[in-house]
């Protein structure tokens, strides 16, 4: 009889064993019971009733899903592979436990159908440079198609965009000539500057120059007028020295008449044939003629004293 206990005792603990559940810190649990939603219990040990209820646990962390490759005709008729991946997150596990039968595979399909149909409307080269405004909008579709799934869309990558193998060298053979159009561009403009910056250096080294032979006439010039000035200063000066001293002599004009008869061989010295006087030489020789009758006056008074 105790070994019967002891046996239905053990049974009844494993039993209540089996109802003790734990939810990880990144989990959520949905408790159904005979196949009916119940509640929702958060991280830690939950005890569910056996046999009767069941646990099923939904991960909420960020999750990234691989969308494969598939080949996307573009607006210009170019066959290009593209794949992507979608990050997302549970953002209720009731909605994405049942109102979704396989999430991955909707988000998948989701995905290929739109990044085709956002790929078809531009052309090649407007879809290999607009890679952000695909992620941008192919994210906001998803996010508003899976909203109802209880998940959120926050992010999408486009991994690769890849032309056939004849358009990527047709592209590769027109970057190169791009670049060497550039190459040409840059180099003519550095000639066509150098040629500037040379032709600028010879203008102004000839309008210093210019400056420079200006700036010294104008020396020299100036230099010559103070000398002239100088000289004529000093001519003044003499002339209104001699003139103060003649007047303050008080000369006579007999003493006149004998520095102009001194002057008159200096007049005369030269290989001219004809001499001017000036007017005034007839009043200096009256003068003369009256110092030689003085000075034989005065001979003759000697005489007659003797």
């Amino acid at each position: 009889m105790i070994g019967l206990y002891v046996i239905v005792a053990v049974v009844v603990f494993i039993i209540a064993a089996t109802g003790l559940k734990i939810v990880r810190p990144w989990e959520k649990g949905l408790i159904e019971r005979l196949g009916k939603y119940q509640r929702t219990v958060e991280s830690g040990l939950t005890f569910i009733v056996p046999f009767l209820e069941i646990l099923k646990k939904v991960d909420m962390r960020e999750q990234v899903h691989d969308v494969p490759p598939q080949a996307v005709i573009t607006k210009d008729n170019v066959a290009v592979e593209v794949d992507a991946v979608v990050y997302f997150e549970v953002t209720d596990p009731v909605k994405v436990t049942y109102n979704v039968a396989n999430f991955y595979a909707a988000a998948t399909k989701l995905a290929q159908t739109n990044l085709r149909n956002l790929i078809g409307d531009l052309a090649l080269d407007e879809s290999l440079t607009s890679r952000d405004q695909i992620n941008t909008q192919l994210r906001q579709i998803l996010d508003d198609a899976t909203d109802k799934w209880g998940t959120r869309v926050t992010r999408v990558e486009l991994q690769r965009i890849e032309p056939p193998r004849d358009v990527t060298e047709a592209m590769h053979r027109q970057m190169k000539a791009e670049r060497e159009r550039r190459a040409m561009i840059l180099e003519a403009e550095g000639r066509k500057r150098s040629a500037i910056l040379e032709a600028e250096g010879v203008r102004e080294a000839a309008i210093l120059q210019a400056e420079g032979k200006a700036e010294a006439i104008k020396k020299v010039a100036e230099a010559e007028r103070f000398q002239k000035l100088t000289v004529a200063k000093g001519e003044a000066e003499a002339i209104n020295t001699v003139y103060s001293a003649i007047h303050d002599g008080n000369p006579t004009n007999d003493l006149i008449a004998i520095k102009y008869l001194e002057a008159l061989p200096k007049i005369a010295d030269g290989q001219a044939t004809k001499v001017f006087l000036p007017i005034e030489a007839s009043g200096i020789l009256s003068s003369i003629a009256g110092i030689a009758e003085l000075w034989k006056e005065q001979q003759s008074e000697t005489i007659a004293k003797k």
